[in-house]
């Protein structure tokens, strides 16, 4: 007597995976989950999402034109304290701007700065990281002398010194960051080139005679991605601080443009009488800054392995 054998489900078919499930098992997306996990690192990042969303639609939340005086509103204050109005929730700077309009378009100018200084050195940052972790020799040493001497100078130094050259302005703001900022993302692609180019795949590639660029771009830079994609995460609450330096010496982007720091910089003769001019700009800086930080460091614990269990 035979016993039948229940045929398989189509779910249960010996092919591959379904998307879904195929997506969750990837190592990508285990590390989302462990991302998402951090509560606080999750909520870090919807700030972020929130100033990002901020900033590209400035235009239809600011309340008012950021840049149009009324002196009969000269440092009017928050609309919670008297002589205050709902109109002017954060109240008026010096020359009755308001205060939250400029704040809001104040986020486009530190974001796409942040953003755009991030692109210019990571890009830069890879391609002399793989060139001086895999060809080594004279061009490994000359790369690290470039990054020896520029890791040299401090920071906003360096800045200032190239921005009271090239004049004030936003590419010059991008040039002057990211002609220093480039280094920390070589660094971290030239040590992880160091390693991956004595891993198996890369020497089976090069033993099917595939050249060397390919090795580097096709083989060893994605599966070195992670930890930049982190470091440049965390390094741009550091170009938005550098940023808003700049703006606060006068350095930065100029007038009437609304900036963070040069908000900052206009309240500090009014301190004692009128503290929201510089307050409030300085606390959507500590916000935001503060918000990259966390989530960067949530985005290190979840996709860097020392830190899992």
């Amino acid at each position: 007597m035979t016993t039948a054998v229940p045929a398989p489900s189509a779910g249960a078919s010996s092919g591959a995976p379904s998307g879904r499930a195929a997506r969750t098992q990837s190592p990508f997306w285990r590390n989302m989950r462990k991302f998402a996990d951090n509560r606080l690192a999750l909520a870090s990042g919807v700030v972020v999402v929130l100033f990002v969303v901020m900033a590209v639609a400035a235009p239809l939340i600011a309340p008012h034109d950021p840049n149009a005086t009324d002196l009969f509103r000269r440092l009017q204050p928050p609309a919670w304290m008297a002589g205050g109005e709902w109109a002017y929730p954060l109240g008026c700077d010096a020359l009755g701007r308001d205060i939250l309009s400029r704040i809001i378009y104040g986020a486009r100018i530190s974001i796409f700065i942040g953003t755009a200084v991030i692109l210019v050195a990571t890009t830069i940052g890879i391609l002399a990281g793989l060139a001086a972790g895999y060809l080594r020799g004279w061009v490994d040493t000359a790369i690290s002398r470039v990054v020896d001497i520029l890791l040299a100078f401090p920071y906003l130094i360096f800045a200032i010194g190239l921005m009271a050259m090239m004049g004030p302005g936003l590419s010059n703001i991008v040039i002057a960051l990211a002609y220093k900022e480039w280094v920390i993302p070589c660094r971290v692609v030239r040590g992880e080139t160091l390693a991956a180019r004595e891993m198996e795949y890369v020497e089976a590639a090069r033993a099917l005679g595939a050249g060397r660029a390919r090795i580097m771009w096709r083989e060893i830079l994605p599966n070195i991605l992670s930890p930049v994609v982190v470091v440049s995460t965390i390094r741009m609450a550091n170009v938005i601080i550098l940023e808003a330096s700049l703006s606060f010496l006068g350095l930065g982007v100029q007038p009437p443009t609304a900036s963070w720091g040069s908000m900052v910089a206009d309240g500090r003769a009014f301190m004692l009488e009128a503290w929201w001019v510089s307050t409030f700009p300085g606390l959507a800086i500590l916000l935001l800054v503060l918000s990259l930080n966390v989530a960067s460091q949530g985005l290190r614990d979840a996709f860097d392995p020392k830190f899992h269990d």
